[in-house]
């Protein structure tokens, strides 16, 4: 990896918006609620009180200040904690908890969330919205000093390489500490080539050298990139695997219509289930599984869609 450092600079910069801000979080925000309304441990029947106006403007200037804050978890839904303090409610992403974060295979979520109520956490706001209502916090945010996300949004800007190291691997993204702030690598910005999950890529407390693709700092967000600190063997692609070659691969995944081969590294083509020599009707699985080397002409190239066409019809 470190190796390629010096090539990064030669991939294009992706154009982000907040289109794909939206696309890169949409599972943390799919779970983040409105205004949360508190949910009573079971032994409590008294009435509640409704919740009065969160106070914005200390929700602000936590904000810009990077402080630390203390709040207590009164809830939680599939997505996460719900906390609150005096004139402070919010949302605390099942992924921004220090104990839970990268335990993707938790059996009873609920469970694990519910162990949390009645605690007071240490947190840092890292959203808010006041026109939706919406404050969200982290607790892994707080574990760097107050003050600190300020610095490093002074000290990066796009195109820059840093170095991070992996907090939390979710089926959207890897998260990567950057020194007090956390940033996202998308799935689409692991590899060049096809990603299932991101832990097939890298792991949790690995160290990483990354790309800065964007900035925003008012929603204390940094979007980073793995796969532009190496070539797009995409471009190389038309000349490397010509259409009527026949060069060696290995099965990546198979699917009902067919299966994918991977040729290089980054670099995978399809293989339709009418371009693998079979008898009538036989399903592909019992034909290929993944791993299996396998021989295969290349039918056509589209590196700008880094899209390929394989067959295993070699006559």
């Amino acid at each position: 990896m470190v190796g390629q450092r010096n090539k990064a600079q030669e991939n294009p910069m992706p154009v982000t918006d907040e289109g794909w801000w939206a696309s890169v979080l949409a599972e943390e925000g799919r779970h983040v609620p409105p205004p949360p309304v508190r949910i009573p441990r079971p032994e409590s029947r008294s009435e509640e009180t409704p919740r009065p106006s969160a106070d914005w403007v200390q929700v602000k200037d936590l904000y810009s200040r990077d402080q630390i804050i203390s709040l207590r978890v009164t809830g939680h839904n599939r997505g996460g904690l719900l906390v609150e303090g005096e004139d402070m409610y919010g949302f605390v992403p099942f992924s921004h908890l220090i104990d839970l974060a990268g335990k993707t295979e938790i059996v009873d979520r609920d469970a694990s969330l519910e162990a949390y109520m009645g605690r007071t956490l240490n947190l840092k706001v890292i959203e808010c919205v006041p026109e939706d209502g919406r404050i969200v916090f982290s607790e892994r945010a707080a574990l760097a000093e107050p003050g600190q996300r300020a610095m490093l949004f002074n000290a990066i800007q796009p195109g820059q390489r840093i170095t991070g190291q992996v907090t939390n691997i979710t089926d959207f993204g890897v998260f990567v500490d950057l020194g007090g702030v956390e940033g996202l690598i998308h799935i689409s910005e692991l590899s060049w080539g096809r990603v299932i999950h991101p832990n097939q890529i890298v792991q949790l407390n690995q160290k990483l050298d990354v790309q800065v693709l964007e900035l925003a700092p008012e929603r204390c967000r940094v979007a980073l990139s793995l796969k532009r600190m190496f070539p797009n063997p995409w471009e190389q692609a038309e000349t490397s695997f010509p259409v009527g070659a026949v060069v060696p691969a290995v099965i990546t995944s198979v699917v009902s219509y067919g299966a994918f081969a991977r040729l290089e590294a980054g670099v995978e083509g399809l293989i339709h289930a009418s371009e693998i020599p079979s008898e009538p009707g036989r399903p592909v699985k019992e034909l290929l599984s993944e791993g299996q080397p396998v021989q295969v002409r290349v039918l056509h190239v589209d590196p700008s869609h880094q899209r390929m066409g394989l067959s295993m019809k070699l006559e």
